[in-house]
């Protein structure tokens, strides 16, 4: 089902993706050589419980932590470890959290100490795929604008493009209608209208567009054992120009006072 929302339930989906930026912003001047990511699970769902939400991911489908947290070739739903972060790594850290009904739903991509200028590009071409798939979020447009805004700017660089994986609606449950992929075609799909709201995910390998399940079960990973990045927005669509209602804002501000 699709279900557009009020003003109401905008600023209560506002209210709990914030708060997952300020989870991830917790936990970004951690994210370094020689961390756990069981480590940051635990100081991330402590921090979403001490400001009021209930983890969204936690028990989804029996996941069994407060992030995912994907290591270089895996995309999403990584499962934290007890391995320690090594430089060069890169590590999505996705978030979700759960308060006054409504959940919020957060993806971004770290570096772990230094990396190398390839994956700082596959970085920079999935921030700015994520912010052109924005961009297209508008009413009167259609869900395949969204896709192919993203797609044919990382197409464009040479990255590969994740088909087996989409964005989401996001509201009173985590997935939500309707599906929101990151590639398609201009004018295709529902028409997007005021108050609809979705999480844009872009996840963009570097190399081949190709997917695989690791044993465990969870884990997604690229066919081709080469590096995958991965940010996400929870995004109202409006007239004329889409609101997004979370930020990495926080997660930015945290990562800039380490450098100085």
């Amino acid at each position: 089902m699709i279900y557009l929302k009020t003003e109401e339930e905008i600023e209560l989906i506002r209210q709990s993706s914030l708060l997952v930026g300020k989870t991830l912003a917790e936990v970004a001047p951690l994210v370094k050589p020689g961390i756990t990511t069981l480590e940051l699970d635990k100081i991330a769902e402590e921090f979403i419980r001490d400001n009021g939400g209930v983890p969204s991911f936690k028990n989804y489908n029996g996941f069994p932590n407060t992030l995912c947290a994907s290591l270089n070739e895996a995309v999403v739903h990584g499962i934290p470890n007890n391995k320690p972060l090594k430089d060069g790594d890169i590590i999505s850290l996705d978030c979700g959290v759960f308060m006054n009904g409504f959940h919020g739903d957060v993806a971004y991509t770290f570096e772990v100490g230094d990396v190398s200028d390839e994956i700082k590009n596959l970085l920079r071409t999935t921030k700015e795929s994520l912010e052109l798939g924005i961009a297209a979020a508008i009413a009167g447009n259609r869900i395949g604008d969204i896709g192919y805004a993203i797609q044919a700017h990382a197409e464009s660089r040479g990255y590969g493009v994740v088909r087996e994986l989409v964005g989401h609606g996001l509201g009173r449950e985590l997935h939500e209608g309707p599906e929101v992929p990151n590639y398609g075609k201009r004018g295709s799909g529902m028409i997007l209208k005021e108050g609809l709201v979705i999480a844009i995910e872009p996840m963009i390998n570097l190399k081949s567009k190709g997917v695989r399940q690791d044993k465990d079960g969870w884990t997604i990973i690229t066919s081709d054992n080469k590096p995958s990045a991965h940010f996400e927005h929870d995004v109202v669509v409006r007239k004329g120009k889409a609101e997004v209602l979370s930020t990495h804002e926080y997660i930015e501000e945290a990562l800039n006072k380490q450098l100085k």
